[in-house]
């Protein structure tokens, strides 16, 4: 008897120390959020102080042709409501309008451009049947841009290195033939930041690339130059690519859609500095447009022969839908998601509650090392950072580099060199918790998600931020890159802007070659609230 109380005493000590550890937990987390948001408040007001008054936006469109999506403008061209040549010309006057103030057309190709779109005219007035042409070439006449680290035959590939900036390349990234195939005509390429590893398109090459809706902003990376460009109404869309990211964080910042399918859907010979296809990649290549009906078609020609993998013809019935959200990723080293985007998630999941009867919120264990886990598959990519950042001329170093940059006389950018820290000093992840952690995530989720459900999730803390102010706080890009290490497709959806007149949004999930229903969705989300929004 005397031994039972002694265990219950005991037991119950046990639990009073376990209910104050988790309350000492809790409070000194809710501190450091406190703490964290307090340190955001006095980097935007500091650099508030310093950039505010030098905030610009791109002008207002002149020509109604400049808002139509590219499935429009490819509808006009067929059934010669408008010439190919007017189109293309309309955007070229665009891109020569916008690029002084935000600088994404890196190099331009406007003479190719409209001898081809006079090619275009002449098919037409011809015998050439439409309905064919709408079959095999989808976006005959229709401009776009892509990013400089794109392969297009002819075109500078320098990936933003001071060491390849005058490096040309001789054949098309895959994905740009199978666009130039369907009818598509190359305005120029656009702003990327070194070697695509970066929040911010910047870079020794060319510069800076500002946001159409105020230049004082980041327009993220690293396909930022076609987030910018696209979102100011200089191209109808952009094939982009996206290994942390790098369509759906410009997509968010400059209010357009971006879209990452599922993992080895595309094809990334001459994406970058690959020359032949990696299918065991976190890379994507996709979309970025202003209008969500140019996702699907263009989907269509990015994925190639893969097509038969995915479901792009199976009806979305949305009503049939599961929806789950969560309201932010749990790391404390993240900012707080601000009122501004937390509204736009909820009025998305209470848009879709109401067509559905539920939804449901969730915390996908492990997403507080949503940054972490990146880290460590992205040491598992294909991927040589020493050599290529010299342009493969040897291997760098975080000590080389440092030393010349106190001197003045480093070729890189800091994210460059931040990077180079990363990978030299500090400490590797655990090879085994990393792949536990993300197959447990990846476990949970596709059990909640299955064949018929999404997922809403924050795109980011907050909208654009000031130019620079990322590396204050880097981890915030754990908001994009943890789908990329669960290889799912995601949807940037924009959902308006901000009291700040800066692009909300959010991005939408679902399982493995459910790619249709990121996509229905998306086009609801579109209907009910909107999409992109004019920068003027």
């Amino acid at each position: 008897m005397c031994t039972s109380v002694r265990n219950k005493k005991v037991a119950t000590k046990h639990q009073v120390i376990d209910v104050l550890k988790k309350l000492f937990c809790d409070l000194l987390r809710c501190f450091i959020v406190q703490l964290h948001a307090l340190l955001d408040f006095f980097i935007d007001f500091f650099c508030g102080l310093y950039y505010d008054k030098k905030a610009k936006r791109v002008p207002p469109v002149k020509n109604d042709l400049l808002l139509d999506s590219a499935v429009t403008l490819a509808e006009k061209i067929r059934s010669r409501k408008v010439t190919a040549e007017e189109v293309v010309c309309a955007f070229i006057e665009r891109c020569k309008e916008v690029n002084g103030l935000i600088n994404a057309i890196v190099e331009e190709t406007y003479s190719n451009a409209i001898e081809e779109a006079k090619n275009v005219d002449k098919l037409l007035n011809s015998e050439a049947n439409p309905e064919e042409l709408k079959k095999t070439k989808p976006f005959l006449g229709v401009p776009f841009t892509t990013k400089e680290s794109n392969e297009v035959k002819g075109l500078l590939h320098s990936m933003g290195l001071i060491s390849r900036r005058n490096h040309r390349s001789e054949n098309d990234a895959t994905v740009v033939a199978y666009l130039k195939e369907a009818g598509g005509i190359l305005l120029g390429k656009t702003n990327v930041p070194e070697l695509n590893l970066w929040c911010e398109s910047r870079n020794n090459v060319y510069g800076q690339t500002n946001n159409p809706y105020n230049t004082t902003r980041t327009v993220g990376g690293s396909s930022g130059g076609d987030g910018a460009i696209v979102a100011a109404c200089g191209a109808p869309f952009s094939i982009c690519s996206d290994i942390g990211g790098s369509v759906r964080m410009p997509a968010f910042f400059n209010g357009v859609f971006g879209y990452k399918p599922t993992e080895g859907i595309t094809p990334l010979k001459g994406v970058g500095l690959r020359s032949e296809d990696y299918p065991n990649s976190m890379a994507e290549v996709g979309p970025i447009c202003k209008k969500a009906e140019d996702l699907l078609p263009f989907l269509r020609v990015l994925v190639g022969p893969n097509i038969t993998k995915l479901k792009l013809d199976t009806p979305v019935n949305l009503k049939d839908l599961n929806i789950f959200y969560q309201e932010g990723s749990g790391d404390i080293r993240a900012s707080k998601v601000n009122s501004s985007m937390r509204a736009a998630l909820i009025r998305a999941v209470r848009h879709f509650e109401r067509l559905t009867g539920s939804a449901s919120k969730i915390k996908i264990p492990g997403s507080e090392y949503s940054y972490r886990l990146w880290r460590y598959w992205m040491s598992q990519e294909n991927i040589n950072f020493k050599s290529n950042i010299t342009n493969m001329q040897g291997n760098t170093s975080a000590k080389a580099e440092l030393f010349k940059l106190l001197k003045c006389q480093s070729e890189l950018t800091l994210a460059a060199i931040l990077k180079l820290v990363d990978e030299d000093i500090l400490p590797k992840e655990n090879s085994e918790w990393a792949k536990t952690v993300t197959a447990n995530m990846k476990k949970y989720l596709l059990e909640k998600l299955g064949d018929n459900g999404v997922l809403f999730y924050p795109s980011s803390p907050f909208s654009a931020v000031y130019h620079y102010s990322t590396y204050l706080r880097p981890f915030n890009f754990g908001y994009w890159c943890l789908f990329n290490v669960l290889r799912l497709p995601v949807c940037q959806v924009p959902m308006g802007l901000d009291e700040n007149g800066l692009p909300v949004g959010l991005q939408v999930v679902a399982a493995p070659y459910n790619d249709h229903l990121c996509l229905a969705v998306a086009r609801e989300l579109e209907n009910a609230f909107g999409g992109w929004v004019p920068p003027s």
